[in-house]
């Protein structure tokens, strides 16, 4: 018999920050997709139990390897005992066999499947080795993802509480116990959407951290004379040059989440700790939400100016990004690969474009999106769709093949979990995937920032370098860093 979801709508709302904190933020193996605070908006939270497996994938060093492919290790990261299994191959494949079995189906009188199945991240360079373009080597694993069979759902616009859990023989005593504690009090004392999480402080730091940008202002503009002069070569249309910086601080992953979420508000963003490794992002870029149906969409998103707290010049700002001829084109470029990796995996005349060059408003940006969509030719699956898409466009560049090796030459170095995508895989055939941009990875050595933006032969050497700025700068006072590069 299938395995079966379950779900249970709790009669009161809750805060999915409050829970967080109070409840989830200790987690070292944990997943919040953060739906923001949009009426529309849906969050997920979920954390690691003694059964769930963490599965992570490292790209082989070894040349003559199968694009693509490493070692491959599986885990039960909070077991009494936990124990690895390593194998060499691909995450896709693995990916694949896990979500082919079990099959599982709706429990009678369940009205949708709930977001449960595998919840993590792809890296840049997991999609460009497969692409067979050469790659350097990362500090994060070049994928990780967690098995999250029950989680907590919150549907914003509803104001509704569900728990879903896969069926199991404890996953009632699962939920009573969460529909209990969600709804009581903690330790008798006060209601866990309001009580403060109990962090241990930290020391203050004696002096304010160095941010170290790999790229600084001058070599940047070098980069972008030599993507200019690809580009009038015919080696690439656009390309999407990224810098790093580096910041040589440790903080509370937690903390730091709950702080950049309130300085930089997104409908996309997410926690994701895996033991030593954590991901913070702020993004506001789809890149793939498939649905059950078979239907996808992506939202690419080229063309930044930044916010004024003047709204005179606000509006100006917002209008001149809309008029500008360099940044539509770039858009466009980005919007016609995304439609030529779509029509690799769809039914036949079923690409689209719902939007084209619409102006969404961040709290730090205006950005320039478009929507594709598609309806996925049976009896294709949810990860051909991704391998077919990733690396998404927006941070590659086109052609994307051309663009990815020109880029590896510039950028020396990795890219690792920036530039790449998370969010879940669900067993029910759907997916949710959001770029990695705007977004804090922590690691033992210290935390990283990317940013960056598309060249094209119309770019301004001064004004791609003030982008990285812009992009950086709320991430970079999150983690208490300067934001100005040395020159």
């Amino acid at each position: 018999m299938p395995r079966r979801i379950r779900s249970r709508a709790l009669g009161f709302w809750r805060d999915p920050a409050e829970v967080f904190r109070t409840r989830y933020a200790d987690a070292e193996y944990v997943v919040w997709l953060d739906g923001g605070d949009a009426a529309n908006g849906m969050s997920v939270l979920g954390r690691a139990h003694p059964r769930s497996e963490f599965v992570t994938a490292v790209l082989a060093a070894n040349e003559d390897a199968r694009p693509g492919t490493g070692r491959v290790e599986a885990v039960r990261p909070v077991a009494d005992a936990p124990t690895a299994t390593v194998r060499e191959g691909s995450m896709f494949e693995l990916l694949a066999e896990a979500l082919a079995l079990p099959v599982v189906a709706l429990a009678p009188a369940e009205r949708a499947a709930g977001p449960l199945g595998w919840f993590g991240w792809f890296g840049y360079e997991l999609g460009a080795a497969a692409d067979r373009v050469p790659v350097a080597n990362a500090e994060t694993p070049d994928a990780a993802f967690l098995f999250l069979d029950r989680v907590l759902v919150f549907d914003h616009a509803a104001r509704e509480l569900r728990l879903v859990w896969l069926d199991s023989d404890d996953g009632e005593a699962w939920a009573d116990d969460e529909a209990q504690t969600l709804g009581g009090r903690v330790d008798g004392d006060g209601d866990p959407a309001t009580t403060s999480h109990p962090h241990r402080p930290t020391a203050a730091p004696t002096r304010a951290p160095v941010a170290r940008w790999r790229h600084d202002a001058a070599r940047y503009a070098e980069l972008i004379e030599e993507c200019q002069a690809a580009i009038v070569r015919g080696d690439a249309y656009q390309l999407c040059l990224t810098n790093r910086v580096d910041v040589d601080v440790h903080p509370d992953p937690a903390e730091t989440y709950l702080a950049l979420r309130t300085s930089s508000p997104s409908h996309h963003g997410g926690y994701l700790r895996f033991g030593e490794f954590a991901l913070l992002s702020a993004s506001p870029e789809q890149f793939l939400l498939v649905e059950p149906s078979g239907r996808v969409s992506t939202k690419p998103m080229k063309g930044t100016r930044p916010r004024d707290a003047d709204p005179f010049r606000d509006a100006a700002l917002r209008a001149e990004l809309l008029a500008s001829h360099k940044e539509r084109a770039e858009n466009l470029m980005i919007v016609d690969l995304m439609r030529n990796d779509l029509g690799r995996v769809a039914e036949l005349g079923s690409v689209g474009v719902d939007g084209l060059l619409e102006v969404e408003e961040y709290a730090h940006v205006h950005q320039l999106v478009s929507t594709v969509h598609a309806r996925i030719a049976p009896p294709l699956s949810v990860l051909d769709v991704v391998r077919a898409a990733f690396p998404a466009g927006s941070m590659t560049g086109a052609p994307k093949h051309s663009a990815m090796a020109i880029l590896h030459g510039l950028e020396q170095g990795p890219r690792g979990v920036y530039s790449g995508a998370f969010g879940y895989l669900g067993v029910d055939g759907g997916a949710d995937l959001a770029m990695v941009i705007r977004s804090i990875v922590l690691t033992p050595s210290g935390a990283s920032i990317g940013t960056g933006g598309g060249i094209t032969a119309l770019s301004v050497a001064s004004e791609e370098i003030e982008e990285t700025r812009v992009k950086a700068r709320a991430l970079l006072a999150v983690l208490d860093a300067a934001s100005t590069p040395a020159e």
